[in-house]
């Protein structure tokens, strides 16, 4: 969850200016928006214009309200994060999306910055520094959380064999892909979330190289990774 410490107090110095930057929220935990809609508000230079909880509504809203920054979560129901940076930029050329995530995974950062993502940041960073990424991001300057630049740097240092990256969770997730369960039915067995599961699905498919889930089962077979 974003901190707001002494966030109130910093955000008295910042003078309100002429254009503020307008910025739209897609995530889709309402208690995670409405602490990010409280810390905003602290900055007078930042307005928050719309939230979407799920990314097919977060393309329609910037295509309604054209904001400088999208706040984008990666795990969501329906369109992801990445499919709907992909999108935002495609239908609103000089919007910056700035990812806001819970997860470091070097295939879901490489994802969204493929996507266009201008920067990614960990939803336990504060609030002051949330507003500072949003201000460079609305100038057109990326930012990359220290957790994803290391994960990218380790990644790049140490490229392994096909799937050897893959988490134990993800190699369970695979298993069961590979055994025809749908989403749904990983979801099931797993006791996680149907998002969570997505998430997971989406990184094999990046890790793998593969271009859909079929794709990753056979090569999960192929290379006997399961």
């Amino acid at each position: 969850m974003v901190q707001r410490g002494r966030d109130k107090e910093l955000s008295r110095e910042t003078p309100e200016p002429a254009n503020r930057i307008k910025v739209v929220i897609a995530d889709d935990h309402a208690l995670l928006r409405r602490g990010l809609e409280t810390v905003l508000r602290l900055f007078d230079d930042i307005e928050l214009v719309a939230q979407a909880e799920d990314g097919a509504e977060a393309v329609a809203l910037c295509e309604q309200t054209q904001p400088d920054v999208v706040l984008m979560d990666l795990v969501m129901p329906g369109l992801d994060g990445a499919a709907a940076t992909r999108e935002v930029l495609r239908r609103c050329p000089t919007t910056r999306v700035l990812v806001l995530t819970s997860f470091s995974d070097a295939a879901l950062i490489e994802s969204a910055l493929s996507a266009g993502a201008i920067g990614y940041l960990m939803k336990d960073i504060s609030g002051a520094q949330l507003a500072a990424a949003i201000r460079r991001a609305s100038a057109g300057k990326p930012t990359l959380a220290s957790e994803a630049a290391e994960v990218l740097m380790h990644r790049a240092e140490a490229p392994g064999l096909q799937g050897q990256d893959l988490t134990a969770r993800e190699r369970q997730v695979l298993a069961l892909l590979a055994d025809g369960l749908t989403n749904a039915d990983i979801a099931e067995r797993l006791v996680v979330s149907l998002s969570t599961v997505k998430g997971h699905v989406s990184s094999i498919i990046s890790k793998l190289g593969a271009s859909s889930r079929t794709e990753a089962a056979t090569i999960a077979v192929r290379h006997r990774l399961v």
